[in-house]
């Protein structure tokens, strides 16, 4: 088996990092324990020839970063995260459109077999649009058609929706969205195999649609910056190339393991709200003022839970048959950041984080599978605060309009209580 993050972006790409080059995301992508990673960005021409030059094709559709290129950030990687990382080309695109007299933005990734079928989908969007603009270009496209040009080009390109449920931009978001797929891509509806379930969902909530059951539920984190690569990830059991994963997204959903979540309160659509007025509302709350906010009126962001509760014919909890296995994770700089009671980007953060890493292994071993008792060796708190993660013994406070969720997993003056005790 192997974990996959199919959805990242490039330094090319408005409001991201810098940081965000290959060799970067290479060693990021060995410390939090991800074995193959987007490329991102495909469609920007200097980012394509980055990977022209920096890449090479390993197996079919997978890509390693070349020797003279390797070591080249600033992150370390430590000999217990050392492994053999692979790219694959994929890229964001945004579509605004007007169907059916409504303007709909959508947002979907698409799956591309090799550079060569990537320099077609380039050369026929750059006819189109501006693909110069942003590593995340902007295209007055719709779904359909979009979709009927990259089945022209090979029929081994593949296009996922993404962050199907996100309010603004998504397939399914309550801005702008559609109430189905085959609504969105009439009759190319087929060639739709998986859907991007997006942070602020989790499989559980899309089980309830009866009209999903058909397609396989893939994470990824979107990532801005190399440090947030594997917010959320997929894990497939087939071979690591473009055929094998081609063929478990469109075929063999079986050999699509299952998915490593947030906790979808934490995502930052999941709850109705207004993040100017800080308001928060349950969709009960929602329905009862009318949508609109009862301070001054003015509409309400309606969220992921509460769109998912309109479209869904099914109760929560239900399972259906084709579910895949689900790990909720919660960054590991977040649990060391409230064990420590000091900000996620601090410093003794940054040192307690690398010296887990150094001496445990990748974050998805730390957060997943590492021995409870291994981790309580470098630091005992983190190790009850993971402990706790794994079981779900967490406290939530559900992001909404556009501001984060915060998880916790200890109560108020808990941590005071157990440093008095000199637990921590």
């Amino acid at each position: 088996m192997f974990i996959a993050d199919l959805h990242i972006h490039s330094k090319y790409s408005r409001a991201c990092s810098r940081d965000l080059d290959l060799p970067h995301l290479e060693a990021w992508a060995k410390l939090k324990g991800i074995d193959l990673i987007s490329t991102g960005d495909f469609t920007y021409p200097a980012w394509f020839k980055d990977l022209h030059e920096q890449l090479e094709e390993r197996d079919p559709g997978v890509f390693a970063l070349r020797s003279e290129f390797k070591n080249k950030g600033d992150a370390p990687v430590f000999p217990s995260c050392d492994r053999d990382i692979r790219f694959i080309l994929s890229t964001e695109v945004s579509l605004i459109y007007k169907k059916n007299d409504r303007v709909r933005k959508v947002h979907l990734v698409i799956l591309a077999p090799n550079l060569a079928t990537v320099a077609k989908i380039n050369l026929a969007l750059d006819k189109i649009g501006n693909i110069k603009s942003d590593g995340r270009p902007i295209l007055g496209l719709d779904s359909k058609i979009l979709l009927k040009l990259l089945l022209d080009i090979s029929p081994d390109i593949q296009l996922i929706p993404a962050h199907i449920w996100t309010p603004h931009f998504s397939v399914f978001g309550a801005n702008s969205g559609f109430d189905s797929i085959e609504e969105c891509f009439e009759e190319l509806s087929p060639h739709i195999c998986a859907l991007e379930t997006g942070l602020s969902s989790d499989p559980a909530m899309n089980w309830r649609l009866s009209q999903l059951d058909k397609y396989v539920l893939v994470s990824n984190s979107d990532a801005h910056s190399p440090r947030k690569l594997g917010r959320e990830a997929t894990v497939f059991d087939c071979a690591r190339d473009y055929p094998s994963i081609l063929n478990a997204l469109r075929h063999n959903h079986s050999k699509v393991a299952g998915t490593i979540e947030f906790f979808p309160e934490e995502g930052k659509y999941h709850a109705d709200g207004l993040r100017d007025e800080q308001l928060r509302l349950t969709p009960e709350e929602t329905r009862k003022n009318n949508y609109k906010s009862p301070k001054t009126g003015k509409k309400i962001t309606v969220g992921v839970d509460h769109r998912v509760s309109l479209l869904a014919d099914r109760p929560m909890g239900f399972k259906p048959a084709t579910a895949r296995a689900v790990w909720y994770i919660i960054p590991l700089t977040e649990i060391i950041g409230e064990v420590l009671d000091v900000g996620g980007a601090s410093k003794r953060v940054g040192e307690l984080y690398f010296k887990l890493l150094e001496r445990i292994g990748p974050e998805f071993f730390i957060l997943k599978d590492a021995p409870i008792a291994q981790i309580a060796k470098v630091h005992p708190m983190v190790a009850e605060a993971i402990d706790r993660m794994r079981k779900g013994n967490v406290i939530k406070e559900a992001g909404y309009d556009g501001e984060f969720g915060i998880i916790k997993l200890f109560r108020p003056n808990e941590l005071v209580e157990k440093k008095q005790m000199k637990l921590l």
